[in-house]
């Protein structure tokens, strides 16, 4: 069948005045702009006031903390399901290769594989399939929330996603 059809079925005996469906978007962009506008989101510890701070407002041992706490045992959970075997023990050098050792935190970083950049992730799709879904349904959504961060929209091109950790083909990307 047609998709024209289709649609044409979908949408028999579904009529809107301008005023009605002017409404209805209105509220969907409202509701989408309080969703959305949302971040960062508090995830630290209790400043002075007793709220809590964002990833931003935190200072070094703060984030350090945080990292031990809540984002190192989300991708201990997420690669021990995937590969037990071989994530048996997660530690901060999962990520932060230079970390403990060194001292440097910063992301993305050198230190894990360089990806693509194309669009949809493509290469890394036909390379590693079942590492780059889990990623991308797992690991980035769950990092995301425990740091507090907005997940990464391809629309957009911002938020916590891929390139908050990797580096692109050229370097840093979507402003990393």
């Amino acid at each position: 069948m047609d998709k024209d059809i289709i649609l044409a079925i979908l949408l028999e005996g579904i009529t809107m005045d301008n005023k009605y469906f002017t409404i209805i978007i209105l509220i969907l962009t409202a509701a989408a702009t309080l969703l959305c506008g949302c971040y960062p989101k508090r995830v630290g510890p209790l400043d002075p006031e007793g709220k809590q701070l964002t990833w931003e407002q935190m200072d070094l041992s703060q984030r350090k903390a945080h990292m031990r706490q809540k984002v190192l045992p989300v991708a201990a959970d997420v690669f021990g399901t995937w590969q037990p075997e071989r994530f048996a023990r997660v530690d901060c050098s999962l990520c932060h290769v230079q970390g403990e050792t060194q001292g440097i935190y910063d992301m993305p970083t050198a230190a894990l594989p360089r990806l693509s950049g194309a669009l949809l992730l493509g290469p890394e799709f036909d390379r590693a399939p079942e590492t780059t879904r889990l990623k991308l349904d797992r690991l980035v959504p769950e990092m995301s929330a425990a740091l507090g961060v907005k997940p990464f929209s391809i629309i957009t091109r911002t938020g916590f996603g891929c390139y908050s950790c990797h580096l692109g083909p050229n370097g840093a990307m979507f402003g990393n």
